[in-house]
């Protein structure tokens, strides 16, 4: 692949001639790249192959990503902002469209943001606190957007289409893995009735949707030099959806003591302190619009996704590991764990 990707580069409409093309970041999902170019006084880029196994339309995703960046872009520049560094600034190809087919696989391009940090764990409150001003203010700043978005990601965070799913990795055990995880999946059995209960207030309308991310771990998003939270990346799975899945989805990772693929559970637990920061940043921007029944499942939000994750993780492991990118044979099962025992301490100290 790497052979191919000044070809690629030089087919979306940069400015300049590209230079050192390199590897960036571990997602699970795409492979990443840094673009440098010829010339220090050049922009730089960020270069993605899509996943086109997990994501199956990504024509309409670039779409759903171009609507929603431009209405940032305009909201940003009404506020006085820098709609260049505080959004995502999407790279067309030669041919007009915001992403390339190259006969294997769909590539994008996104200008890249220079003098940024980034973390995979927020390292004090402070930076908590503005990981949750950024994810409240990228909801705020939607909250009066009105286009249709395509649902690219068909049951994503739905616990009942995880569940059919779930049922028939269960039924089908294709590597008879099943047996030697019972206790764990005795914790996923245990706590589906309040699961689906929760799901029945949003497919009634109790708790409303709107546009949100739903990948909110804190490596995407980008801070300034000065540790505040300057622009939300990775838009991939922007959908319409309720925002309290991007809320319980941060806490799964800002509050975690330990990492999401932890083999040491004793390092695995939930930080109160930073749940409160991530809390008092997020309710700082989100506050205008949340409704009070939002309000109310905040805390739940946290079991919810964080519950979603050890199915899924697990549910991998049973199908033979076929979804997330895995490092070595048990490396799902380990996440799978390390997730319940998270999923365990938000329970004892949020009291949900």
């Amino acid at each position: 692949m790497e052979k191919r990707l000044p070809n690629i580069v030089e087919r979306f409409n940069i400015d300049g001639t590209p230079g050192n093309i390199a590897p960036l970041g571990e997602g699970f999902i795409n492979d990443t790249f840094f673009v440098a170019m010829e010339g220090e006084s050049r922009p730089r880029y960020i270069l993605q192959r899509k996943n086109s196994n997990i994501f199956k339309d990504i024509p309409a995703m670039m779409e759903n990503i171009r609507k929603v960046t431009s209405h940032l872009k305009s909201r940003i520049a009404a506020a006085g902002g820098d709609p260049s560094r505080e959004t995502i600034t999407l790279i067309p190809a030669r041919d007009g469209k915001f992403y390339l087919h190259d006969g294997e696989d769909y590539w994008c391009m996104t200008l890249f943001i220079p003098d940024t940090l980034s973390y995979t764990y927020p390292e004090n409150e402070g930076i908590a606190e503005q990981g949750g001003r950024g994810i409240g203010r990228f909801q705020a700043l939607l909250s009066d957007f009105d286009e249709p978005l395509t649902d690219t990601l068909p049951g994503f965070h739905n616990i009942r289409f995880r569940f059919g799913q779930w049922d028939r990795s269960l039924a089908l055990d294709p590597l008879n893995r099943a047996a030697s995880v019972r206790p764990l999946i005795g914790e996923i059995e245990k706590r589906r009735d309040e699961m689906a209960e929760f799901f029945t207030l949003i497919e009634n309308g109790t708790i409303p949707k709107r546009v949100t991310h739903n990948d909110t771990k804190i490596s995407n998003i980008l801070f300034d030099t000065e540790n505040r939270a300057l622009c939300v990346i990775d838009l991939d799975t922007v959908l319409n959806a309720p925002c309290l899945y991007d809320f319980g989805d941060s806490i799964r990772s800002y509050a975690n003591t330990g990492m999401e693929d932890d083999s040491d559970l004793d390092r695995v637990e939930m930080d109160i302190r930073m749940y409160k920061a991530y809390l008092n940043g997020y309710l700082s921007e989100a506050g205008s619009f949340l409704t009070g029944i939002e309000r109310e499942y905040l805390p739940f939000s946290a079991k919810y996704i964080t519950y979603e994750q050890v199915l899924r993780f697990l549910m991998d492991y049973i199908d033979g590991d076929t979804y997330y990118k895995t490092k070595y044979r048990e490396h799902n099962l380990v996440r799978a764990r390390a997730q319940c025992k998270l999923l365990q301490s938000i329970e004892k100290n949020l009291g949900v």
